[in-house]
């Protein structure tokens, strides 16, 4: 998936999930959605990522093999430039993978989102929405 997502292949990434996969984001906050549900739903969402990030490199990962034999835990770093800004970025994530049949039933991705915000040249939108929520 990740070399898909190098080479900007956002379809072919999509159709690595099964119909009714999800991709959660629990770290998620503002406009940023915690689920996306179904591979439809999952190339839009992976489809805009090109217009916001230069993804150009992996540069580190490690996958760590679960009891499970259907879940693994990726660790990983991408490096890249933010369209908005053109300012080099490095984000780490953690995704819990979990396949069935060859197709990602469950991606959990526990990505950071003030590094990612702060990557993007929205920082300022996202403390907005937190301190909005936190009003809540």
């Amino acid at each position: 998936m990740l070399d898909l997502m190098l080479v900007k292949d956002t379809d072919a990434a999509a159709d690595l999930w099964a119909e009714d996969g999800v991709a959660e984001f629990p770290f998620a906050v503002g406009t940023s959605p915690r689920l996306v549900t179904g591979r439809d739903a999952i190339r839009v969402y992976l489809g805009r990522l090109p217009g916001v990030l230069d993804m150009r490199e992996v540069p580190a990962i490690t996958v760590h093999h679960m009891e499970n034999p259907d879940t693994v835990v990726a660790e990983f770093s991408a490096t890249g430039r933010t369209l908005c800004t053109g300012e080099p970025y490095r984000l780490d994530y953690i995704a819990v993978i979990t396949v069935q049949d060859g197709l990602i039933t469950r991606y959990r991705d526990y990505w950071n989102p003030l590094a990612t915000a702060s990557a993007t040249g929205t920082l300022p939108e996202l403390l907005d929405a937190l301190g909005t929520e936190v009003a809540r």
